[in-house]
């Protein structure tokens, strides 16, 4: 969720790329109607000189069951030219452009493009002025992570002829034949002469790579890579230097540690790369490490026993190497030396993206972009020095979410945790006064963290509070935010330390605004509807739940998903092995005691978090006489991308609650 340099060049040092944008200049922007859509920023790219930002772009419509549409634009940093929208070859929401990435001399700008659902996937190069528009590439399969090396040459992870999207929330392909005998391959490729020229070998699903400037031939690169199934083996995903199609070892890391964003430093010597328990690929947190490259040996650990995570990493951002960080309910960009105290560079209750889920920056000619946004304020774009950020951007002026936040804080065991308190605008403050209805939301995860995101119609969150609801969202034990030390804190005891934890802060939260203890709910997606179908076996304190994606039976689940290899470092066996460990935390084994009415939903073609797990539980509340409804959402993942689906979810989910927490209406009322 997950999930947010040190001088700027003076304006006459900037090369002249931000000249070839049009002339033309903007009138002072006005607040949008009220009535307007909300715009977002998908994906931002700093030019390397500085002078232009790249970003992919769209309105979201005031119907939430309509697609979006997605835009490329470009923006100088400096002036008021008018930002250039480029003219695509293919328009509506099925023409879906990404992985924006900027030559070195940044005077063009190549990006991917799926034309349609199930045409091939091209890869597309503008000049800077948006002009000259040149298709570079056309590919049976799927493309992502484009990359620009010092030469100008340009890589890209491919997957020819893909069976499905890659990563483990897509959509799975429909199991049918001999399972398992064909695996979908992500390579390493750069592109040259309209063709795909392979530098990481077959046999291996590469998930992240940087290039490694050296200066000779062949291309050298840097990544993590798995052999098999790669939605189940990023867990086990190792580190590797690849060259014309063959790789060398640099990093095997023990079983609790997942590895996440490689980046290789300017001179090519070293690489950075965050190293830490994950339950999920994209959720990215743990201790920065660095690794030499040429005498490769155990990797420095740059954070070690620090009570913050480290979200993302960039050796572009200043003189050394910056890390993004998530410390509590602040968000911190760091410079991160060996043998030195991380040195704060900024520090604040605001989410800093270069993509809409993400963390860090994007950095170039000594100066730093992010789209940055709180849980009231929306997204816009900022450039400047890292802690010294102008707004570029003034798309979402005027707009506001209406919501009163305050992070809580709170003893549990031995540890402090953190959560937000989400309250409608004219929510009571007096103790003695009006008491309101909490809503609990359980992030996903574990490996995760609730992050002062802004709260859009499409979220999980908006429509409670609009609805009269207070809603927490807790950090329990396993969240990002307090260090390693805190991530591993649920190890082989999911649902038990962490619920404890939620107990504890519910409390925490009846101690500081008025809450009816008689009306609380329960809600959570992915690992949060695993919490959630856990929860009302352990308490009845919980007057209603909704579970979206959850997990019912351990046992089953192991068997069941595609991805079982992120079991083993929370678990510390297969269930073959340690059966008990996994019915310690299974909801099945206490699911005579839920008397809680439950709300349970799922997609039909989750890989993550199978259907049959919700089935299996929405089958023992119905066979036990347990108010349930179970609804299945056809062609969904995990991610639940179709906008229809999940606005369905949300309506559900908020006739679920009213039903079961709104207070009784008067005699008289129901007579009438």
């Amino acid at each position: 969720m997950s999930l947010d340099t040190r001088s700027c060049l003076p304006g006459a040092m900037l090369r002249t790329t931000a000249a070839l944008l049009l002339s033309a200049t903007l009138p002072t922007l006005a607040a949008p109607p009220a009535n307007s859509p909300l715009h977002q920023f998908g994906e931002i790219a700093l030019s390397p000189d500085g002078s232009l930002v790249a970003s992919l772009e769209a309105d979201l419509p005031e119907n939430e069951s309509q697609d979006v549409a997605t835009s490329v634009l470009i923006r100088a940093v400096h002036g008021d030219h008018a930002p250039v929208r480029l003219r695509l070859p293919c328009s509506g929401p099925d023409c879906i452009p990404s992985s924006l990435a900027w030559m070195p001399d940044s005077r063009r700008l190549a990006f991917v493009l799926q034309p349609s659902p199930t045409g091939p996937r091209a890869v597309y190069g503008v000049r800077a002025d948006g002009g000259g528009l040149v298709r570079l590439l056309s590919f049976k399969g799927t493309l992502q992570d484009l990359r620009y090396g010092p030469d100008g040459a340009l890589a890209v992870l491919a997957t020819a002829n893909a069976h499905k999207e890659p990563g483990a929330t897509q959509a799975a392909a429909k199991l049918v034949g001999e399972i398992g005998a064909q695996q979908d391959e992500q390579r390493i490729a750069t592109i040259a002469g309209g063709a795909v020229h392979w530098q990481s070998p077959a046999g291996l699903y590469v998930y992240q790579y940087d290039w490694r400037p050296h200066g000779t031939r062949p291309p050298e690169f840097v990544g993590t890579a798995s052999p098999g199934n790669g939605d189940d083996n990023w867990w086990t995903a190792r580190l590797y230097d690849f060259s014309d199609g063959t790789e060398r070892l640099l990093y095997a890391p023990p079983q609790r540690q997942q590895l996440a964003d490689p980046v290789v430093s300017a001179d090519g010597s070293r690489v950075a790369f965050i190293g830490g328990i994950m339950s999920d690929f994209g959720s990215t947190g743990g201790d920065a490490f660095v690794l030499p490259l040429d005498h490769p040996a155990q990797p420095a650990n740059l954070t070690q026993g620090a009570t913050a995570t480290i979200t993302s990493l960039s050796w572009s951002c200043g003189p050394d190497l910056v890390g993004g960080s998530l410390a509590g309910p602040a968000t911190q960009v760091l410079a991160l030396k060996p043998g030195v105290v991380p040195a704060v560079l900024w520090s604040g209750q605001a989410d800093l993206s270069p993509t809409l889920y993400g963390s860090g920056l994007s950095c170039g000619g000594g100066i730093s972009a992010t789209i940055r946004q709180t849980f009231t304020a929306p997204p816009e774009v900022q450039v400047g020095p890292i802690g010294h950020w102008r707004t570029l951007t003034h798309e979402n002026a005027g707009r506001s979410a209406a919501a009163r936040v305050q992070s809580i804080v709170w003893k549990s065991d031995q540890y402090q945790v953190q959560g937000w308190l989400l309250s409608p605008p004219d929510a009571p403050d007096a103790m003695n006064g009006r008491k309101d209805a909490l809503i609990v939301n359980v992030h996903g995860g574990p490996s995760a963290a609730w992050t002062p995101y802004y709260l859009t119609p499409r979220g999980d969150t908006l429509f409670l509070l609009k609805a009269g609801y207070r809603v927490f969202l807790p950090n329990p034990r396993g969240s990002f935010g307090q260090g390693e030390a805190f991530a591993q804190a649920n190890v082989r005891d999911f649902g038990h330390g962490d619920l404890r934890d939620i107990m504890a802060g519910i409390d925490a939260v009846e101690r500081t605004v008025p809450v009816d203890d008689t009306r609380l709910g329960l809600t959570g997606y992915s690992y949060g509807g695993y919490m959630t179908m856990w929860t009302v076996t352990q308490t009845d304190r919980f007057r209603a739940a909704v579970a979206g994606a959850g997990i019912s039976n351990w046992q089953s689940y192991y068997g069941e998903n595609g991805i079982d290899q992120w079991m083993l470092p929370f678990f510390g066996a297969s269930i073959y092995a340690d059966p008990a460990i996994y019915a310690k935390s299974s909801p099945m084994t206490f699911i005579t005691k839920v008397h809680t009415p439950t709300l349970e939903y799922a997609g039909d073609a989750d890989v993550e978090c199978p259907l049959p797990q919700t089935q299996e539980f929405y089958h023992a509340l119905h066979t036990l006489g347990v108010p349930t409804q179970f609804v299945v959402y056809s062609g969904q993942g995990h991610g639940m991308k179709d906008p229809a689906s999940s606005a369905d979810a949300n309506r559900r989910t908020l006739a679920w609650f009213d039903r079961y927490l709104k207070p009784a209406a008067p005699a008289a009322d129901r007579r009438q």
